[in-house]
């Protein structure tokens, strides 16, 4: 069968189109990729087939950004218009979220838009710390590399954008092209989020299962406030077994999109969700709300309820008291004039009827000697971790730079005495696990990934603003004491 009809047949069985249409659809594609067609000749996916064939026909040219553009493109023509796709989502939706969120990310799979075959190719696995502390790695190999053109074209770009940013909701259907990412066979479902506006969709390039995105609909800044506790909770009275959580709304902090406000989801139970309460702390005006520290690297507060509007009411104060309050004693500080430097990391989950909401304390302040940010990895670490700690890695699961796969290959060989080519960056730490470590050809791969893990470790223990240790025992005790005593 020729490429052609064979892609018009599988976008027929998508239902995006009716069997006939077929005619139509593959007059479509002829204009997309030329009338020059082939017979089949590999296992590769159609679509990847066209693409070929398009640069053979001399339709786009042979370059990263024309073959994702029109890789796009083609796969929007297996795809229910937007319109469609939010009826048939709300129609099941009647029936059950889970199923629902079920066919819509398998829609996101089989139109390409989550890119599965890239993400497959991400390094992942767990471990234990030697503190107790279960940690998740990854490195991050699945996002393409960046297009020449593209950097070329962003650098000399004039005007104002459009869209605005990557998060904007006229990212729907947006064609791409250099400097701009591809966008045609994006689906975003609308929806209400506490009287307001939002979107729905899922992330391309995903960290973790399910990984979807709640945007506003409007191009605004994040913010982390009630309001936002309260989004949290409509979220999870929506979808119940997904669990959601905002990125801090300060630069070191918080996640590389302060300009637009969102959330991030998805069907995943990260480490911190499974950590233990080390502390109770009782809030006499909020009998039905249990909270407690959580027995975590960085500085969580929990707190439990069926009540939603208990939890959001102690939630709210509690942000309230952090931005403002200061340890001068353990560099923390609320203020630098009229510069706030407090916020916090707020995460939300289902436990049966119970919400569950975790407050992740954060401080930007910076100093001579910790000029990337006080609570940030130090850098003795950069040469593992040096971008900012958000809202995936608060949760135990890093994300690290996708140089480490073939940097710690060499690592690997210098352990095991045979020629390498290792960063001098690595020498020092490389030196201090080799001490430490009786290392073979049969266990330098579990002695790398543990290595990996206590370095995580490390890397949160650096952006907690309470360290685990006697004086961070000691802060812990003289903010709760304020707090409590400030919230009756």
């Amino acid at each position: 069968m020729k490429i052609i009809e064979k892609f018009a047949d599988e976008v027929i069985k998508s239902g995006a189109y009716e069997p006939l249409d077929r005619v139509y659809v593959i007059n479509k594609i002829r204009a997309l990729v030329g009338d020059h067609d082939e017979e089949e000749e590999n296992d590769q996916p159609a679509a990847k087939q066209l693409v070929d064939l398009a640069v053979k026909n001399e339709k786009i040219p042979d370059d990263i950004t024309s073959r994702e553009v029109l890789n796009d493109q083609l796969y929007d023509l297996a795809t229910p218009t937007p319109s469609k796709t939010n009826s048939i989502f709300w129609q099941k939706m009647q029936k059950s979220s889970e199923e629902n969120t079920d066919w819509f990310y398998k829609l996101c799979e089989d139109n390409n838009y989550v890119k599965k075959e890239a993400i497959a190719k991400n390094v992942v696995f767990s471990g234990t710390s030697s503190k107790g502390h279960s940690l998740e790695i990854t490195i991050n190999l699945s996002k393409p590399e960046k297009d020449p053109k593209a950097i070329a074209a962003a650098a000399h770009a004039t005007g104002k954008k459009y869209p605005q940013c990557a998060l904007c909701l006229e990212n729907e259907g947006y064609l791409g092209g250099y400097g701009k990412n591809a966008r045609s066979n994006l689906r975003i479902i609308r929806m209400n989020i506490a009287g307001r506006p939002w979107g729905f969709q899922y992330s391309p390039y995903a960290y973790f299962n399910e990984h979807c995105i709640f945007l506003d609909q409007k191009h605004i800044p994040m913010v982390i406030n009630q309001q936002t506790l309260i989004n949290l909770v409509e979220i999870e009275k929506i979808f119940p077994h997904y669990f959601v959580g905002s990125n801090a709304d300060l630069p070191i902090v918080g996640g590389s999109m302060l300009a637009h406000e969102h959330y991030q989801g998805g069907r995943h139970t990260f480490p911190m969700m499974k950590a233990g309460i080390k502390k109770n702390i009782m809030f006499d005006s909020y009998p039905k709300v249990v909270a407690g520290i959580v027995d975590w690297p960085m500085s969580d507060l929990r707190l439990t309820s069926d009540n939603s509007l208990d939890l959001i009411d102690l939630g709210s104060k509690i942000i309230k008291f952090w931005d403002n309050y200061s340890d001068t004693a353990r560099d923390i500080k609320a203020y630098e004039g009229e510069t706030r430097h407090h916020t916090v990391t707020p995460i939300m989950h289902r436990e049966g009827k119970n919400f569950v909401l975790d407050l992740v304390l954060r401080d930007n302040n910076t100093s001579e000697k910790y000029p990337l940010g006080i609570f940030h990895p130090h850098k003795q670490l950069w040469h593992i971790k040096k971008e900012n700690i958000g809202l995936i890695e608060v949760m135990g699961r890093a994300i690290l730079p996708g140089r480490l796969k073939s940097e710690l290959e060499e690592v690997k060989k210098y352990w095991l005495g045979e020629d390498n080519k290792m960063a001098a960056s690595h020498k020092e730490w490389a030196d201090q696990v080799k001490a430490e470590n009786e290392i073979s050809l049969d266990n330098v791969d579990q002695v790398m990934e543990q290595s990996l893990v206590e370095v995580f470790e490390q890397v949160l223990q650096d952006a907690g603003v309470f360290k685990n240790n006697a004086d961070g025992e000691e802060g812990w005790d003289k903010f709760i004491t304020a707090l409590t005593k400030e919230i009756k």
